[in-house]
């Protein structure tokens, strides 16, 4: 089976449950991914399947053959997704998952499903310890000077050794970062979104990864 699917994160928004509650949502965009190729551990030594997300030009166009003989001209991302061969089946099989198969096909959500969500944090910069580590900075009265910077590097008084691990000024965000256990609240076949409740990293229109839980 198929362990995940990538997909383009639109943005948030809301919904109304079943008792009327408001509940926060973050919208996924799963169209125009085709499994463009199937590596198995006989030819490959490893189990995947690679998804192409067309380029917008050619998304209302029919999957064609010549795409996969030149993926950078008609594909803007190739990514890959592992899959576990079912039992009984050989792994060049990979769950009767063909080339050319739109993505959201091969794993299928459901409301109610729990899902984990990777993408990369959104890029903050250069910042100092007081935004990127939640320092509180130096006093606010009686003469202070300290400001934001960070203080004393460590207890030692004669080595002058940062101690392993210091949290210092330095780049902030553009981060793997993962959201666990997840609840897809609505999945749309005709649109082809899904909506998971809460948010998840990255900014509006960046990748993200959907892995089903169990």
């Amino acid at each position: 089976m198929v362990n995940g699917l990538w997909g383009k994160k639109i943005g948030m928004t809301q919904l109304f449950s079943e008792e009327d509650i408001v509940v926060p949502v973050t919208v996924i965009d799963v169209a125009d991914w085709y499994v463009t190729q199937i590596k198995t551990t006989k030819t490959d030594g490893y189990n995947a399947i690679q998804l192409g997300r067309v380029k917008k030009k050619y998304a209302a166009e029919p999957f064609s053959v010549e795409w996969l003989r030149k993926c950078k001209t008609y594909f803007s991302d190739l990514k890959e997704v592992p899959y576990t061969p079912l039992e009984g089946t050989s792994d060049d099989k990979a769950g009767g998952i063909k080339i050319g198969q739109p993505a959201d096909e091969a794993l299928t959500l459901q409301k109610g499903d729990v899902v984990d969500v990777f993408g990369t944090s959104i890029g903050r910069g250069f910042q100092g310890v007081v935004k990127r580590h939640g320092y509180s900075g130096g006093p606010k009265s009686h003469g202070s000077t300290m400001g934001r910077i960070p203080g004393a590097m460590s207890f030692m008084t004669a080595c002058g050794r940062v101690i392993k691990g210091k949290a210092l000024p330095g780049h902030m965000g553009v981060d793997r970062v993962a959201v666990k256990k997840l609840e897809v609240i609505t999945v749309e076949p005709d649109a082809r979104i899904v909506c998971v409740k809460g948010s998840i990293p990255g900014k509006s229109g960046s990748l993200v990864f959907v892995r089903k839980c169990g």
